[in-house]
């Protein structure tokens, strides 16, 4: 009886987990974009201040609207317009520029259609001979590096576990690379779940 209550309560578990821990994460995400956003509304166009309850979502809806705004005035003249003079001004302020310049350049070129970033994940071996890691290739080396090194590497970020948004960058030749050629999201689980779930032969998505 007592073996079955067990078996009961872990099955229970495993439904019910993946559900809760989901909602909590997607409803505190809200929540924090309402904290942050909806108090910079002006008051007669936030609907908080005349209804009887607080709208829930309002901050995401109202962020998702004024980016699809942006995107929209910045794909005419004026826009594009507005948007080089700001460059301008931004590359001009020291030390500002930096972080600019480094989170525009990384954005562009994650966000290209055509990108590999982060498309390909590898095996190899560190830190030492006999021991894998997983990592995914950010692109081919390339300026002064490649010049120094005369050789063919590859960008290659190892992320951690649990947090795959930490980790640190490797250069490595391409030929003690081998790529899983698996989908990336089912890759990111293993990582994340510190290889309880397996990495199953699904074919990466183009």
């Amino acid at each position: 009886m007592l073996a079955k209550l067990k078996n009961y309560l872990f099955t229970g578990i495993l439904v019910t987990a993946p559900v809760v821990i989901t909602f909590w994460i997607v409803i505190s995400l809200v929540r924090i974009f309402d904290r942050l956003i909806t108090p910079l509304l002006p008051l007669y166009l936030n609907p908080n201040t005349y209804l009887p309850r607080d709208v829930p979502g309002l901050g995401l809806i109202v962020l998702v609207i004024f980016l699809v705004f942006i995107g929209f005035i910045a794909a005419n003249f004026f826009g594009s317009y507005i948007l080089k003079k700001t460059d301008f001004i931004l590359n001009k302020i020291p030390l500002v520029k930096v972080f600019y310049n480094t989170i525009k350049q990384i954005l562009e070129t994650i966000l290209q259609s055509n990108s590999n970033a982060f498309r390909e994940a590898v095996l190899m071996e560190y830190p030492r001979k006999g021991v894998w890691v997983i990592g995914f290739t950010t692109g081919q080396v390339k300026g002064v590096i490649k010049n120094k090194i005369k050789t063919q590497m590859v960008n290659v970020f190892v992320p951690t576990t649990p947090n795959p948004t930490s980790g640190f960058l490797l250069l490595v030749p391409k030929s003690q690379l081998k790529y899983l050629n698996t989908n990336i999201d089912e890759t990111v689980k293993t990582i994340v779940s510190a290889g309880i779930i397996p990495l199953n032969s699904k074919v990466k998505k183009n």
